[in-house]
């Protein structure tokens, strides 16, 4: 599910996740403030100080049941990096990503990095 960003004006920004298309163009926060979705906040480039990270990745998992294979090729490689009860690698940043990545011989060319 992707993720929205919604700011209020005193400058707080939260995220929610929606279905896409489905996103509302304001939301009720806990305290009663009215946020309003923010756009330029959500093609903000995303680092290890943003939220988002650690980045649980499905593109790049395996079947549940080959999640121990991908732990020990992680292991065997030298490399640190969970792996989710799913199969999922679970990235710290941008470039533990792109060194995981280019371990398993995989190349994003729709990636920031």
């Amino acid at each position: 599910m992707p993720t929205y960003c919604y700011s209020v004006p005193d400058g707080i920004t939260v995220e929610r996740d929606f279905k896409m298309g489905e996103a509302p163009p304001s939301i009720v926060l806990d305290d009663g403030l009215v946020a309003e979705r923010d756009l330029r906040a959500e093609h903000l480039p995303r680092n290890a100080s943003h939220p988002g990270w650690p980045l649980e990745c499905i593109g790049s998992g395996v079947n549940a049941a080959q999640a121990g294979e991908l732990r020990k090729f992680f292991k065997d490689s030298k490399f640190d990096c969970e792996v989710s009860m799913d199969g999922n690698p679970i990235y710290r940043d941008p470039q533990h990503r792109k060194r995981a990545l280019k371990l398993r011989g995989f190349f994003d060319k729709a990636s920031y990095c």
